[in-house]
This record gives C-alpha cells, structure tokens and sequence, in this order.
C-alpha cells in the first residue's frame, strides 16, 4: 500500500497515485472538438506545401495523427494519475529543463538552417525545451504557492517564485524565443497573483519583467537587436518589404480577407499554394479564416473560450489550492497562446513565432499539450469525487 501512495511534505498519506471518479465530459469534449478540426485544417492547409518540399501531401498529416493518437493516450493517462504526482516531480522536472535550456545555449543550434537555439535534436527526432519549461514552471509555482500560503506576504519566498520565473524567460528569451518567454511569465504573474500575493506587487512585477526584456535587447548582441527590431518594424508597416520581412503578414492579411463571411470552402484556399509561407504552422488560422470565413473563425475562437470557462470552472472546483492553480495555470496556458497567436496572424502584435493550440504542425508540442489537459481532468476527477462524498 505504500507504493501506491504519495506523501506531503508532513509524511502524512494524501491519495492513491492512481485517481478515482469521472472525467468532465464538457472540457475532454471540447478537446476532442479543437483536436479534430485542427487535424482536418492541418491536412488542408499543408498538403500543398507537403507534396512541393518533401514530395508527399500526406508528411504533415500522417505524423501529426500519429502524436495525436500517442497524445489522446497520454492525457487519459495523465487523466488517471493523481495530480498530486506532479507535485512531487515538480522540482526534478524545473531543474532538468533548466539544464536543457542552458545546454542549448552553450551549443550551436541543433537543427540545421536555424539561427536560433531552441530546438533539442537527436537523430530526426527534435523537440523546443520551451515547451516543457511552460509546464515546468507551473507545476512548480503551483506546488511552492500551494504548500507556502502563508508565506505570500513574506518578501523573501515572493522573489523566490518571481526568481523561478525570471531565470526561465531569460534562458528562453536568450535563444532568443520571444513566444515563449511572454507565455511564461505571463503564466507566472497570473498563478502568483491568484496565490494571494498583492496586486500592487504583481503590477510592480510585470513593470520590472517588462524593463528586464528592454535591457536584454538592449545588451545583446547585434543579431539579436537585430531580431527583435525587424519584428516591430515590420508589424508596424509589413508593406515597406512586400517581398520580404512583410510578405508573410500581407499574404496572411490576404487570406483573412479573401475568407469574407462564409469562406471559400474546406480545401479551396488559394494563399496555402505557397503564398502564405509555412501555412501549416504559425499561420495556419490565416487558412482557416479564408476556407471557413468569419464564421467558422469566431465558432473556434468560442470554442477555445468555452475550453477555458470549462478548464477554470474545473480549477475553481478542485479539492485543494494545488490543484486550482494547476488546472488555472495549464489552461491558462492554451487560451493565452492561442489569443497570441491569433493576434500575430491578423497582425494585432508583432510576429512572435507562436503556433496555435491543436492546429499548428509540430508533433511533440501536441503530445505534451494533450498530456497537459489529461492532468487538468484529473483535477476534475478528485473535484467530482470530493462531490460525490
């Protein structure tokens, strides 16, 4: 029976380490849902770029299903452990991801034709340490936060967590990914925030996170000035290089455009015929809105909404503080990103690099997302028990 246990820190039992009760139907229906029309857009909007690069429509498609599969298998597992499992890791997995970062910067890049140092590659086989960094940093704040309620107010444990969050957007924001820092500490103000720590301190915080950015750039190196510089130029007039910097904004704004109301149709875009580049990535809503329209657009924006009500409605009902900000912070996590990445497309914010939440191409971010919303209905497996009692 011991080996079926986990332990809080006073070595008192607190729960099997497989979880009872049911699942939300709600919030895993409403997973599938994003899961399936991402699949259906991803084929439709990168088959044609597939068969031109790697001379096959079905490259994109045939592996994204396949994590798909892996990941729906994943998050019924994560569904079933105990959440409190991620609470005990929560450290292990903060300090390995941190060596995974830093490794990465001490290296050359790891895939070749990228300048930038975010991807961990061995054999074909990569994946962005940022990704997990994301979840990293929540399972640790929601642990520390948890555990040290009344330490809130004590300055010493407040930069402590401000420390945890700090120290993982500079080693992201120096490879340089700007997505992800922003995600980051964006996730992290919001979860110290919801900890009980004051909001005159959280503003102070995001002012002092907001000028740590600046200096970075500011510091670093012409190539990195460089990087950051571009983006804001060419969000501010993409037209002033239709041909280059601002050709991706422009033919995404075209696709957005051309969709009008209704769209054109499932498979019938025009701008995916390597017009918009790379459209089965960061900009494949550019796709979506031209074959669905304005329509079909705002019924995913809703869905994405109605996946975070569900999540937070989760959050609020969890047994303990731990699991609250567990489900809150990886909520949070995938309506935040796909706000920035729906920005980025219709050229609200600067282009950051940020894929959409069950849509973009890239098979182990999906795995790792899947995963994640499988520990959010555990959450809502031990609420649903504790209701039942």
């Amino acid at each position: 029976m011991a080996n079926n246990t986990l332990k809080n820190k006073k070595g008192t039992r607190q729960s099997a380490f497989w979880q009872t009760g049911s699942l939300d139907i709600t919030f895993l229906s409403f997973v599938l849902i994003l899961l399936t029309i991402g699949l259906v857009m991803l084929f439709s909007a990168g088959y044609a770029y597939s068969l031109e690069y790697y001379g096959s429509s079905y490259k994109f498609i045939i592996k994204q299903l396949l994590f798909a599969a892996g990941g729906i298998v994943a998050m019924f597992i994560t569904s079933k452990i105990n959440y409190h499992f991620w609470r005990r890791i929560s450290m292990p997995v903060f300090l390995i991801t941190t060596g995974l970062l830093i490794f990465l910067l001490i290296m050359p890049p790891m895939v070749s034709g990228m300048n930038v140092k975010r991807w961990f590659a061995i054999g074909s086989f990569s994946f962005q340490p940022s990704e997990i960094a994301k979840f990293a940093v929540i399972i640790l704040l929601s642990t520390l936060i948890a555990a040290n309620q009344k330490k809130m107010n004590n300055g010493k444990f407040v930069l402590s967590l401000f420390a945890i969050v700090g120290i993982t957007c500079f080693l992201v924001v120096m490879e340089p990914h700007l997505s992800a820092t922003l995600l980051i500490a964006l996730i992290g103000l919001v979860l110290i925030y919801i900890g009980g720590l004051n909001r005159v301190v959280v503003i102070t915080g995001v002012v002092v996170a907001a000028v740590g950015v600046v200096l970075v750039i500011v510091t670093q190196s012409t190539g990195f000035i460089g990087y950051g510089g571009d983006r804001i130029k060419y969000w501010l007039d993409p037209w002033s290089d239709p041909t280059g910097e601002g050709f991706q904004t422009i033919q995404s704004l075209l696709a957005i455009g051309s969709g009008g109301v209704l769209g054109r149709g499932i498979g019938q875009s025009r701008q995916k015929y390597l017009w918009v580049p790379e459209p089965h990535n960061d900009f494949i809503f550019s796709i979506v809105c031209e074959e669905l329209g304005l329509i079909g657009a705002l019924l995913i924006i809703i869905l994405f909404a109605l996946l975070v009500w569900r999540g937070f409605t989760i959050a609020m009902r969890a047994p303990d503080k731990f699991g609250s900000l567990l489900a809150i912070g990886l909520t949070f996590q995938v309506g935040l990103q796909a706000l920035l990445n729906i920005w980025v497309v219709t050229n609200t914010i600067p282009n950051t690099g940020i894929g959409l939440p069950f849509f973009s191409y890239g098979g182990t971010s999906l795995l790792i997302l899947l995963a994640e919303m499988g520990i959010v209905l555990s959450v809502s497996r031990a609420a649903n028990v504790e209701k039942a009692k």
